[in-house]
């Protein structure tokens, strides 16, 4: 079986001076190599083809047999990595906590150990005859939230 680390390796080496960043790397027992990277600006059909001879380049397939695919991380897959929840600052995601509570707002911060989320709830103050809207940071901790993901909204 290819050694993940060593396919980890190859693919940093490509990604030096660019904008790429990795976002999982799985290598299954039958040598099916799958490489997710993302950017800032969305992924490059032609960088995935440079990626691939790249990683192709470092090993022999006459030696090792393996199936390699390269591909951006999926615009509604979960966040996997730091750099998806920076890349999405601002924009609207969705959470699920381990709890099984969802919650939905624009993602404002993400940090080493944590990410904040600012959500906007309707609330009637003492005296008031309306609701009014007031917004609220929550933050959490990665290990408390099942996924977090962008959200496509058509308008």
């Amino acid at each position: 079986m290819i050694d993940k680390t060593l396919v980890y390796q190859a693919i940093e080496e490509k990604l030096i001076g660019t904008e790429y960043f990795i976002v999982d790397v799985k290598v299954a027992p039958d040598n099916n190599i799958l490489v997710e990277v993302d950017n800032s600006n969305g992924v490059d059909i032609d960088f995935c083809v440079e990626l691939t001879k790249h990683i192709e380049a470092q090993f022999d397939r006459e030696v090792e047999d393996y199936a390699l695919e390269v591909g951006s991380a999926g615009l509604t897959q979960p966040f996997k990595v730091l750099k998806q929840y920076q890349k999405n600052i601002g924009n609207e995601v969705e959470v699920l906590t381990k709890q099984g509570k969802k919650i939905t707002g624009a993602l404002i911060k993400a940090e080493e150990h944590q990410f904040t989320v600012e959500i906007e709830k309707k609330i009637k103050e003492e005296g008031a005859k309306r609701k009014t809207i007031v917004t609220e940071e929550i933050p959490f901790l990665y290990e408390e939230v099942k996924y977090t993901k962008y959200i496509i909204r058509f308008k």
